[in-house]
């Protein structure tokens, strides 16, 4: 199989968190970037040819997904949903940069008409959307690099099925705490040493008052 170079890019709190409490949307804890660090995260959306977060983000923060602190190409944006469960109105739905919703056979056929109205669909699993069938078909359409911002369920697929090769954080200086608030990988989890995924610290440095860390991924086996 060959599939896109994969970068998760991600905001997250120096307790681990993604947001302030479950179902928030992270644009709260997003306002407290300052410029140079939203230059940064605009300046790695430049650069990749997609740009890819779940069907949750979409309805919680309905983002754009565009390149907009910098100058560059905005990226093709990449939804996976089972349910193809996308809102009408979804901003990544506007015409301002080209969209994939990969999706599945169970997805309920009005929505997928709906959508394919919009943008491209993409059936890529019975059940649930394969996330290995879905890099290939995407690496053939010229996805080359794929930046994730998601949240910490799809970053789990990802790193369980050993699709991701990098991830870069953008530490926001404060602590949410919160036991069921989302934490940049969530899923089950791995249960021993001997399964969870090694990072290698590539670069780490400020821009504005934000401290960037840059990790490889370092799968065994």
């Amino acid at each position: 199989m060959k599939r896109p170079y994969v970068i998760i890019v991600s905001e997250v709190t120096v307790d681990g968190k993604l947001t302030l409490s479950k179902g928030v949307s992270s644009k709260e804890i997003m306002k407290f970037m300052d410029e140079e660090a939203n230059r940064y995260l605009h300046e790695t959306r430049a650069k990749v040819d997609g740009i890819m977060v779940g069907a949750e983000t979409i309805r919680t923060d309905n983002p754009y997904l565009t390149v907009r602190y910098v100058s560059g190409k905005n990226p093709t944006r990449i939804i996976p949903t089972s349910t193809a469960y996308i809102p009408p109105d979804a901003n990544i739905l506007k015409k301002d940069s080209p969209t994939i919703i990969v999706t599945t056979e169970k997805a309920p056929k009005e929505r997928l008409k709906m959508l394919s109205e919009k943008v491209e669909v993409i059936i890529a699993g019975k059940e649930e959307v394969d996330l290995i069938k879905m890099m290939d078909i995407l690496y053939n359409r010229g996805i080359r690099n794929l930046m994730v911002e998601g949240g910490s369920t799809l970053n789990w697929n990802l790193i369980k099925n050993g699709l991701v090769d990098e991830i870069r954080i953008i530490h926001m200086p404060f602590i949410v705490g919160g036991t069921d608030t989302p934490t940049l990988v969530g899923g089950e989890g791995f249960k021993s040493l001997e399964e969870v995924v090694k990072l290698k610290l590539r670069a780490h440095f400020m821009r504005g008052s934000h401290l960037i860390t840059e990790w490889e991924v370092k799968y065994e086996g």
